[in-house]
């Protein structure tokens, strides 16, 4: 069912200073930057792995304990049909953090869960 690593957040404060270290670092490219009303969030890529990212997450209000999760967010995996996962999981005793998905606005659909250890996992279905 899981085809790949999707990406792992990394909760930063400050977004141009992190999006100008992985970039010169590790040769890292800027996909795609996008802010709504509660987060700053960047999609970073290595050339040689486009299918991996590094999702970057600047709280721009305090919300919900988000980054108190830890530096290290979240584990994502791709998934190539959301509602296909979410019920073989559901089956195998998965019980997820919403009952419904969200849907950013590129269309990618994205549901949590929690890990055997309360680690924070996703399912993504790129848009």
């Amino acid at each position: 069912m899981i085809k790949k690593i999707e990406h792992v957040a990394l909760i930063v404060t400050d977004m141009e200073k992190s999006i100008s270290y992985y970039s010169n670092m590790f040769g890292f490219i800027l996909r795609t930057r996008r802010q709504n009303k509660s987060r700053d969030l960047a999609f970073l890529t290595l050339e040689q792995q486009p299918g991996f990212e590094i999702e970057l997450i600047r709280d721009l209000v305090p919300q919900d304990l988000y980054s108190d999760w830890g530096i290290v967010n979240h584990l994502a995996f791709t998934v190539e049909d959301i509602e296909e996962a979410i019920q073989f999981y559901k089956e195998r005793g998965i019980s997820f953090n919403s009952e419904n998905y969200d849907i950013a606005n590129d269309g990618t659909k994205t549901i949590f869960f929690y890990g055997p250890n309360r680690e924070l996992l996703q399912l993504v279905e790129r848009g």
